[in-house]
């Protein structure tokens, strides 16, 4: 084989905690996160050496701050591989959004060179690649329906959620995970979501309550900065909406639909303003691992 096509989906947050902070200063989660049918679409050709990354997005780089470029090069030097790569990705996953874009690109490097190379990893090798270059990407390595915890080194898969609609929608601007982190008071947070209780409704394959119930703790951040994003959230409820939070650090904000016609409506309302409104469902690990 050499040349391999990869599908990489984003993630949503169905809920996000903060639970402490470490002595270095990472901040310790506690999250449920959840796979969609919104994909990057990557190509990876073996080369005689060398990395290239090409990107139809010009704001995205293409030198060694892609995450792509940083799979790779992990890569290459972990197994002292004797090939480089041309990496070709197609985004549809915006940039700084809160969708893990840039970390599932760099899940599907690893995973596409270990194919390549017959490398023959399993996940946790993967996932130990994958934390050195983000905290989403171990989590985009396993997909799907999970708890992450820690710094996003601590993966529980968990019974995968029915299919459910969902519409995402990110204002026109790009946040700053670094600064929200920085931003984020502890003893400024009103509610915290109860993860334990989402897990049982999860298994009980309860999307209602799930929805109802969801939290992210770094609204209280966001939101003060963009109050674009509480505008989205009403629309969102407005147009009947399960829940409707915001995913990651933002701004990126999704709503949760059981009908798919309720789903629509929502998503040409939010058209008339916005760019970037994406009508998707949750995607399973099953699924994941036969595209």
């Amino acid at each position: 084989m050499e040349i391999i096509n990869l599908k990489c989906p984003a993630k949503i947050n169905l809920s996000l905690d903060v639970v402490g902070e470490r002595r270095d200063g990472y901040h310790l989660l506690r999250t449920i996160m959840q796979s969609v049918s919104l994909y990057d679409e990557v190509e990876i050709k073996k080369n005689k050496s060398g990395i290239n990354i090409k990107c139809d997005i010009k704001d995205i780089p293409i030198d060694e701050k892609n995450t792509a470029y940083k799979a790779a090069k992990l890569m290459i030097d972990k197994f002292s591989l004797n090939f480089g790569f041309d990496i070709s990705i197609h985004k549809n996953i915006p940039h700084a959004a809160g969708l893990a874009g840039g970390s599932a690109d760099a899940a599907g490097v690893i995973k596409g060179i270990s194919k390549l190379m017959n490398l023959n990893l399993n996940l946790d090798d993967m996932k130990s690649i994958g934390l050195k270059i983000g905290a989403d990407v171990p989590y985009c390595l396993t997909g799907g329906t999970a708890l992450s915890e820690g710094i996003g080194e601590i993966i529980t898969p968990l019974k995968e959620i029915p299919l459910t609609y969902l519409v995402i929608a990110k204002p026109d601007l790009c946040v700053s995970t670094m600064e929200v982190f920085k931003k984020l008071r502890m003893d400024e947070i009103p509610k915290h979501p109860d993860t334990d209780k989402l897990i049982k409704y999860i298994e009980n394959g309860n999307i209602k309550l799930l929805s109802e119930d969801m939290v992210n703790v770094l609204e209280t951040v966001t939101i003060k900065e963009y109050p674009i994003i509480f505008e989205i959230k009403k629309i969102m409820r407005d147009f009947d909406a399960l829940g409707s939070i915001m995913s990651g650090s933002g701004p990126s904000v999704f709503g949760v639909f059981d009908d798919m016609p309720l789903a629509e409506k929502c998503y040409h309302r939010l058209r008339d303003y916005l760019k970037d409104v994406f009508l998707v469902s949750s995607v399973s690990r099953e699924y994941l691992q036969a595209i």
